[in-house]
């Protein structure tokens, strides 16, 4: 890289000692350092210890000889902060600038070379002048704090977010050994879910600190080079190594795809193909437009709902889609588009618990395998919440829910059913503004939807609850009971 002097034809003890109102002299740190800036950076951001820092410099002893330039040798200068690659002033010094930042330091002997000095230029007890230029700098860092994975950001990438565990990324690579041998590329890019890794155990480590288009480069020890897919890689007479361990990486994330564990046991995972809009989300009760198709492994598509004319419409938790989809669309945003996979676990997990009579569920997953929905959230209005209702509306919603939950129960979908009772004397929770008539018919409804759910209690082998609601119909007033 060419580079040019700077022009001023003063010595450095002149342009520091230099008197001038818009480069005020600043004092870094505690030991004695000084600084005077003679231009400014470009941005706000420093340097961190770890940081492989490119500069331009040219030095001087007080009172002294001049020192090795930069410019003499017509290349820039590299090193990595903080790690006594140079004397502590440097380290302290580089560290307060900016990128394109010049200043001139004054570094006392404590922060130089102290009493030793460094012959023949540097005598004993020297101060010594330094104009450093900040060129750029690789941000560098021990990921596992054990210096089994540094990372060397070649290219910031945009944003803030990065990967997580559940998420699937894809990411262009380079691995080599520490020969120099390039043992496994790809230039198209590869697909793998974080959590399971791919390649060798950095990967997985890596990519979590990365955002979308930065590019790293990985240094590799220990075990975190060992190759997890041995048979990818073979010797060029065909035989496999599987002793081969990478030693370098360069990796560059090209995007992601966000994957929600819905359940937190990763029986239903949704995967997000297209970003939706705001940041609401249907919950219970809201009126949802959705299109969705069901499939099997293979493809084979064993049911549609909606299309872009004509919506699928249904109503959260009245049994109207399977419960797994219905779990899964709660979690997404309006407009949002995406995959979710539902495993045979939770099938067999919810069997005896009712899934309606329309579902591939019963229909055509008696083998019990996993299922794979592609889902758009078209719209969806929410249900008023009940603290927003006036007290009709709150008795009407009530008479409503009680309803639902006495079709759940005749169709045996008692889970379900008990949802609906517990929705209902939810919403005639708070009744201290009713009138005495409202009252009397609220109690009767309590009394109603609490002795059906403590039916639906034993169907599904829950005698302790379906005991607490006896109890608690027992301590109120008997009114008329439908």
């Amino acid at each position: 890289m060419a580079v040019s002097p700077p022009l001023p034809s003063q010595s450095l003890e002149a342009e520091f000692e230099a008197q001038n109102s818009e480069s005020p002299l600043l004092q870094i740190g505690n030991d004695g350092l000084t600084k005077r800036v003679i231009r400014k950076g470009l941005t706000w951001q420093t340097p961190f210890f770890g940081d492989e820092v490119e500069v331009n410099f040219r030095g001087q002893v007080e009172n002294g000889a001049s020192l090795e330039s930069s410019y003499d040798k017509g290349s820039t200068f590299r090193f990595k902060l903080g790690q006594c690659e140079v004397i502590k002033g440097w380290d302290e010094g580089v560290g307060s600038m900016k990128k394109g930042e010049r200043a001139i330091f004054k570094m006392p002997p404590n922060l130089a070379y102290g009493e030793v000095g460094s012959p023949p230029l540097v005598p004993p007890n020297a101060t010594l002048i330094f104009e450093i230029e900040l060129l750029s700098w690789n941000t560098i860092k021990d990921l596992n704090g054990d210096g089994g994975i540094i990372k060397k950001i070649l290219k910031e990438g945009d944003g803030w977010a990065t990967p997580k565990d559940a998420d699937e990324v894809l990411v262009k690579y380079e691995a080599m050994l520490e020969s120099g041998m390039l043992v496994s590329n790809s230039d198209q890019g590869v697909e793998f879910n974080v959590s399971e890794g791919y390649l060798c155990p950095a990967m997985s480590v890596a990519v979590k600190t990365m955002r979308k288009g930065e590019v790293a480069e990985l240094a590799l020890k220990f075990s975190y080079g060992i190759l997890q897919n041995s048979d990818r890689i073979k010797e060029p007479d065909g035989f496999l190594r599987p002793d081969f361990k990478i030693t370098t990486i360069k990796l560059e994330l090209v995007s992601w795809k966000i994957v929600t564990d819905v359940t937190g046991n990763k029986k239903i995972l949704k995967k997000i193909k297209k970003s939706g809009e705001g940041f609401d989300r249907p919950n219970e009760g809201s009126h949802v437009k959705v299109i969705y198709s069901c499939k099997q492994k293979d493809g084979t598509i064993i049911q549609k709902k909606g299309s872009e004319e004509e919506p699928f419409e249904f109503t959260i938790q009245e049994g109207q889609v399977p419960e797994g989809l219905e779990r899964a669309i709660m979690t997404m945003k309006k407009a949002e588009q995406a995959l979710v996979t539902i495993s045979a676990d939770y099938f067999s997990d919810n069997n005896s618990q009712g899934e309606g009579e329309d579902t591939p569920n019963n229909n055509n997953n008696s083998n019990n395998k996993a299922l794979y929905y592609e889902v758009e959230l078209v719209d969806f209005v929410k249900e008023k919440p009940f603290w927003k209702m006036d007290n009709q509306e709150k008795l009407e919603a009530c008479e409503k829910k009680k309803h639902d939950g006495n079709l759940m129960f005749k169709a045996e979908n008692f889970k379900r059913a008990s949802m609906e009772y517990e929705k209902a004397v939810k919403c005639i929770e708070f009744d201290h503004s009713f009138s005495e008539d409202e009252k009397s018919h609220a109690n009767t409804l309590r009394l109603s939807c609490n002795l059906n759910n403590a039916a639906c209690k034993l169907k599904l082998g829950d005698y302790t609850e379906a005991s607490r609601l006896c109890t608690k119909v027992s301590s109120l007033p008997l009114n008329n009971m439908s």
